[in-house]
């Protein structure tokens, strides 16, 4: 159910971390800020979608902050992403108010879907699924959504400039992309989405918190690695989906690790590893390939003195 929900954050670190190739730490801080701005206008009683709408907005800005800061001010990437964080973050406090705002007993994207026949029906509730169902249908709905329009994004003309942006950025110049104006516009999409994620999460959650971003990237990195170590990176569109899976599939890894007795303080530690082993498969898979080609070769001689 989460897995569907943080998917569409980890399609927003994806744009960043593979597409244009930077790491961009403001991720922490957008998700909140879409968080907060939901719960705080859902709390003061605005239409909840209106609300969630607003979130996706604040993140755009918060994205067009960091990439204002990387292209016009000329500050590496990285420290761009982590003084936005770090603003955000007496920002995200000033709009709930408080350290957390409960959004209990109050309409949320979720309402319309809970008063369905669909999710009464009586199966469901015979297999505790049935407060579940809203969450999952309506992750599935925006994710589906999100990744067709990607998918049709990344087709067009100021798509590919994004890519192209990402893949070679003096050849991109040379074909006379505006590759500033690219990575603004790649960081304020990848923004939007986290802050989208975390409207749809506190809703789901019935509350924003102040530490909720805490550790985001880390998820978000994991998804993406999973997704694409076991569901393989063929054609974009099959790129866009194993982003899903792979968010599912970390959700699903860590209620079997908690399930298993691992204590939920270890969780951060857990989740570092796991991204650590991934991202040094290529030097592992490096180190290995010698020593396989070695036993190979030993094997063949070996067969080759037998028959003779």
């Amino acid at each position: 159910m989460l897995g569907l929900l943080w998917a569409v954050m980890t399609i927003g670190v994806y744009i960043t971390y593979r597409i244009l190739g930077i790491a961009d730490l403001s991720v922490e801080g957008s998700i909140t800020t879409g968080a907060a701005i939901a719960a705080h206008c859902i709390y003061t009683g605005m239409n909840p979608y209106l609300a969630t709408f607003l979130a996706l907005l604040g993140g755009m800005a918060a994205g067009l902050i960091t990439g204002l800061l990387h292209t016009k001010l000329k500050i590496p990437a990285l420290l761009s992403g982590i003084l936005t964080m770090i603003a955000l973050y007496s920002i995200n406090l000033r709009i709930l108010g408080k350290s957390n705002l409960s959004l209990l007993r109050m309409d949320t994207v979720y309402t319309v879907f809970k008063e369905s026949s669909l999710v009464n029906n009586p199966l469901f509730v015979r297999l505790n699924i049935a407060h579940q169902l809203p969450a999952i249908i309506l992750g599935i709905i925006c994710v589906l959504a999100i990744v067709t329009i990607l998918y049709w994004f990344f087709g067009t003309e100021i798509g590919c400039s994004i890519r192209a942006t990402g893949d070679n950025p003096q050849m991109a110049r040379a074909q006379g992309i505006n590759t500033n104006n690219m990575i603004i516009l790649g960081l304020i999409i990848s923004n939007g989405l986290v802050a989208l994620s975390g409207a749809l999460i506190a809703q789901q959650q019935s509350f924003a918190d102040i530490q909720m971003g805490i550790g985001s990237i880390v998820i978000g990195l994991a998804s993406v690695i999973i997704g694409e170590v076991l569901f393989g990176r063929r054609s974009f569109y099959s790129r866009l989906m194993s982003l899903v899976f792979g968010a599912i599939t970390y959700r699903l890894i860590i209620a079997l690790v908690l399930k298993m007795g691992m204590p939920a303080n270890d969780l951060k530690l857990f989740t570092a590893i796991t991204v650590a082993a991934a991202l040094a498969l290529p030097t592992f898979r490096s180190y290995l390939r010698p020593l396989t080609k070695s036993m190979k070769g030993g094997a063949v001689d070996a067969v080759n003195k037998r028959n003779s």
